[in-house]
């Protein structure tokens, strides 16, 4: 080989590795219920630690401005069409975006739900927050402790078809005959996770019943909402308020004593441990009944039956404690 041709040779090799892309990261999108509520930006910031610790993984967070299964089915869609490796969603409704999320695992995405689940045909394999039961029985609990003499108490939930909201309303009501008897549940109403419609939707609890003793809200939107309307309308004392909430946005209302005490898990361990096993799945880890999944520092969790698992129990925040939590998220 001449000298010539063994330039022209090293020249194609070269420009070969020059033009040759890297291997691309992994795409995981963290589908929320709606942008702009605390607890699902608390979770993005879990999941982009998940993906710091992992390396190569990008993280699209997205979701739509109102929480309706509508706007989420044209986030998928398009999800799709940018081919992502992977869509873990928290759903706003269980069946209507199973056909969006089917076609989505038929093109090779994996598809998981967390948070608030999608019917079984929707996805491989839900992450519950903590366990359904349980979190059914401790929001009645939060409510019971402080009402020795029992009393009337109404639930305020996020929409009428979510998923995790239905069920634990559904766990509450079925231990409140053994384990709470003096607890009376006069309503459950729905603010559809928006602060306006949940404002009105706990006057409208507070007018209807007089003797209302606490709301209970399983939703960090409801929970804020109810006790801003009962400190505006000077009820701290008479009607209390309590559910699941974010420390650092309800602080304040711990503070005041419009409630005097909430729980929740983390959700910066649940955006982190939805990446986590996304991440997993892309790598060959089947989701199948009995299948592990180690979740870095959050432990690790084995699926049932359902393909389902619980990541953690809710932890519960009043003036002891609302203070310290109220720093990290």
């Amino acid at each position: 080989m001449n000298l010539f041709k063994k330039l022209a040779v090293s020249t194609a090799i070269a420009a070969a590795l020059i033009t040759t892309p890297a291997m691309s990261a992994e795409r995981i999108a963290l589908v929320v219920k709606s942008l702009g509520n605390g607890f699902f930006d608390a979770a993005a910031k879990g999941a982009e630690k998940a993906a710091a610790e992992i390396g190569d993984v990008e993280v699209i967070y997205t979701g739509p401005t109102a929480a309706t299964a509508e706007g989420q089915i044209e986030i998928v869609n398009s999800l799709i069409a940018q081919n992502v490796d992977a869509i873990a969603i928290s759903a706003n409704d269980p069946d209507a975006l199973v056909p969006s999320l089917k076609k989505a695992m038929d093109r090779g995405i994996k598809v998981i739900s967390w948070d608030s689940g999608v019917a079984a045909g929707g996805r491989m394999m839900h992450l519950n927050p903590s366990d359904t039961d349980l979190i059914g029985e401790t929001i009645i609990k939060l409510a019971a402790d402080y009402l020795p003499d029992g009393g009337d108490v109404a639930i305020l939930s996020a929409s009428s078809t979510a998923t995790n909201q239905n069920a634990w309303i559904d766990a509450a009501k079925k231990i409140l005959p053994t384990k709470f008897p003096k607890i009376n549940l006069v309503a459950v109403v729905y603010g559809d996770d928006d602060s306006v419609k949940s404002t009105n939707e706990a006057k409208g609890l507070i007018a209807t019943y007089p003797n209302l003793k606490a709301i209970i809200a399983p939703t960090t939107v409801g929970v804020v909402a109810a006790a801003q309307v009962v400190t505006d309308m000077k009820l701290i004392g008479k009607v209390n308020v309590s559910g699941l909430a974010l420390p650092s946005e309800f602080k304040k209302f711990i503070d005041n004593g419009s409630s005097k005490a909430v729980a929740l898990w983390n959700p910066i361990d649940l955006g982190y441990s939805a990446v986590q096993i996304s991440h997993q799945l892309i790598g060959g880890t089947k989701a199948a009944p009995g299948a592990s999944f180690a979740l870095g520092h959050v432990g690790k969790i084995t699926l049932d039956d359902s393909n389902s698992a619980a990541m953690a129990a809710p932890f519960q925040f009043d003036a002891s404690n609302i203070e310290e939590f109220s720093k990290i998220y």
